[in-house]
């Protein structure tokens, strides 16, 4: 694969995806109804979905493969997009009073579609990674400026034959700032590159301005790279006017983008269990009320986002009166806890009302599992890093939870709020599904601690 076939990998993966999609409507198509053949509503929903995919993926651009590959950010990008087209789809449909489509149709074939762009971008990704690291598609770069920083760059590149990056050559800033323009032009061009990396300490204002001017005028993209060295941290380029600002955090930025699809999955994820288990929660509201004294359901307060407190909802899995002194963490052969209740503690059941909590916005599906101020305050003490995971939204279930389990003490807490911390550093839709996949392997397994 030569780099002139990368120019039209933005229109065959258009036209996959849109390919993808009408596979994903007519199976589904043939699942609801037993046929291929469409007719009356479905024909007009499958039009309806057809134009409204191809008008958002044109608005956002989610078919665009950019460097470094980075399949969860592209597939997160394809779920904004699928958001989207389903609000506009749903738009349409109300807006023209077309009500008797079946809903069964729309589920499976935006699941479907989900399923098969997963697949797609996977083996996609990888049959790019692996021709680039065989020295194919790649583009050819040339860097300017400072020679440590470009050193740098450089390993990086050699680190991740993935990139699919080829150097040409490389210009100190001593040799460009006293080089005529007709000069410095024509060596750039001789090299063809088809990126320029400006490395720079100190650049030159009025440099930069002639190396941006070039690359303009012969479709050279021009990328700068700084000397400072992030480690652990993030960064966040925001720019004030004409003057670019990095902004640095010791843990990434969670963008509008990630919180609207966490909320939106929340929402649909949890209205979909509570409908579809209510008879589940009836029997385990049953059982519960009629195996011990008390009422079946408890409350707690805990400690939220920005430290909001609120109350959080279980099924009863102690006896009533079980901290009558004071806050106490539970152990594998608590007495408090109930038999039935250790049933429910093992497949994680007790947890289920807290799909209420998540419906309320109190809560996520996925995220830190929220402590009591008691215990936050000890946890403190000791790990200060602790307050990070209050910027989060609290989680029904976590990656500390299903590694972990419940904690027995404070140094548990602490163990196991490692696991949630480097949740923070990757928080997606991708590795909300793959937690949400481990939780209810756990529940199965009945692993539940």
């Amino acid at each position: 694969m030569s780099i002139r076939y990368s120019k039209h990998l933005p229109a065959a993966v258009f036209g996959s995806d849109l390919l993808l999609l009408n596979i994903a409507l007519y199976n589904s198509h043939l699942i609801t109804f037993d046929t291929y053949l469409v007719q009356n509503t479905s024909a007009v929903f499958i039009a309806v979905v057809n134009i409204a995919w191809i008008i958002v993926s044109l608005a956002s651009r989610n078919f665009n493969i950019k460097r470094p590959l980075v399949l969860r950010d592209n597939i997160n990008k394809f779920l904004l997009t699928l958001i989207y087209n389903l609000l506009l789809v749903f738009g349409i449909i109300y807006f023209f009073k077309i009500y008797d489509i079946s809903r069964s149709e729309v589920m499976i074939s935006y699941s479907l579609f989900f399923l098969l762009i997963i697949i797609h971008r996977s083996i996609l990704f990888f049959f790019l990674d692996y021709y680039r690291k065989k020295g194919y598609n790649h583009r050819q770069i040339l860097i300017i400026g400072d020679e440590n920083i470009a050193g740098r760059l450089v390993s990086s590149f050699a680190h991740h034959p993935e990139y699919g990056y080829d150097l040409t050559d490389f210009i100190t800033e001593n040799q460009i700032s006293n080089m005529p323009e007709d000069i410095l032009v024509s060596n750039i061009l001789a090299k063809r590159p088809d990126e320029i990396f400006i490395c720079y300490k100190e650049m030159n204002g009025e440099l930069l301005k002639r190396l941006i001017r070039i690359g303009d005028e012969n479709f050279i993209k021009i990328k700068v790279v700084s000397d400072l060295i992030l480690s652990n941290n993030y960064a966040q380029l925001v720019n004030y006017d004409s003057v670019p600002v990095l902004h640095i955090t010791s843990h990434p930025e969670i963008s509008f983008k990630i919180r609207v699809l966490k909320r939106c999955f929340d929402v649909l994820f949890s209205t979909g269990v509570m409908v579809a288990g209510a008879p589940a929660f009836l029997i385990l509201y049953i059982v519960t009320k009629s195996t011990s004294k008390g009422p079946a359901f408890y409350k707690q307060e805990r400690i939220g986002r920005h430290e909001k407190p609120f109350y959080i909802y279980k099924f009863r899995s102690m006896f009533i009166d079980a901290e009558k002194f004071g806050p106490q963490l539970s152990s594998d052969n608590d007495p408090r806890i109930t038999k039935w209740g250790r049933v429910m503690r093992k497949t994680r059941l007790d947890e289920l009302p807290q799909f209420w909590n998540v419906l309320k916005g109190e809560m996520s599906v996925v995220g830190p599992r929220p402590e009591r101020q008691h215990f936050i305050e000890k946890i403190v003490e000791k790990t200060p890093n602790y307050k990070k995971l209050l910027r989060l939204k609290p989680g029904l279930t976590s990656i500390g939870q299903v590694h972990y389990g419940y904690a027995e003490n404070i140094d548990q807490m602490r163990t196991r709020m490692r696991y949630d911390l480097l949740y923070l550093q990757n928080v997606s839709l991708n590795s909300d599904l793959d937690i949400i996949y481990r939780t209810v392997k756990v529940m199965i397994q009945r692993k539940g601690k």
